[in-house]
């Protein structure tokens, strides 16, 4: 059965962190393909997230490079909240000889009992949660079972990271200070913030 990895997200911007998980689990997990979804209307953002069109522009740009990696659109295009467990649905309904592996990062692991639709999710879905070490070089690791009970038959892997001291949040308030965001977003992506004045005080 086919593995297609399945990585959302805001990617406001998508950043070299985002890059290098998308690598990482291509290379450790036997992908045989990787989608990357940017989220429509994110139902858990307390802001507002730039423009669709702005987003999938840099995504498509951030990662248009790496083999077997492909930005699917769904998500943008689909009325109403995003729910990953609606893409989950979509997906096997599309290909149900394929076997879906949802990236997220332990932040997120450790929120997801509170995901619309959890226990579903499980049963779709093996849950890589991707390990990032620290600058110590000590991996920080979540431990699924502090999401017991878990629904019978719950998967769930381990996709180990460098150290990348890299936040979304931070790029955006450099970029409205007018700082350099060189070396923390790809090339291509700081080119397009910058002419299209992203994050740029109102």
């Amino acid at each position: 059965m086919p593995r297609i990895g399945v990585f959302g997200g805001a990617f406001d911007p998508p950043h070299n962190a985002h890059v290098a998980l998308v690598q990482a689990a291509l290379a450790q997990l036997g992908l045989a393909e990787l989608r990357i979804f940017p989220t429509g209307q994110a139902w858990h953002k307390a802001r507002a997230l730039s423009s669709a069109e702005h987003r999938l522009a840099m995504a498509r740009l951030a990662f248009g490079g790496v083999a077997d990696a492909v930005v699917d659109t769904r998500e943008i295009r689909r009325a109403g909240p995003t729910y990953t467990l609606d893409t989950l649905r979509e997906l096997k309904n599309e290909r149900p000889d394929m076997q879906p592996v949802l990236l997220i990062g332990a932040d997120q692991a450790a929120a997801l009992r509170n995901w619309h639709g959890f226990e579903e999710i499980l049963s779709i879905a093996i849950v890589s949660i991707a390990h990032r070490a620290d600058p110590t070089g000590a991996a920080i690791r979540f431990d699924p079972q502090t999401l017991a009970p878990l629904p019978a038959g719950a998967r769930f892997e381990q996709l180990e990271l460098a150290p990348m001291d890299i936040s979304a949040t931070e790029i955006r308030s450099r970029a409205a200070r007018g700082a350099d965001i060189s070396g923390l977003v790809p090339p291509a992506v700081a080119r397009y913030i910058d002419r299209h004045h992203l994050y740029s005080p109102a």
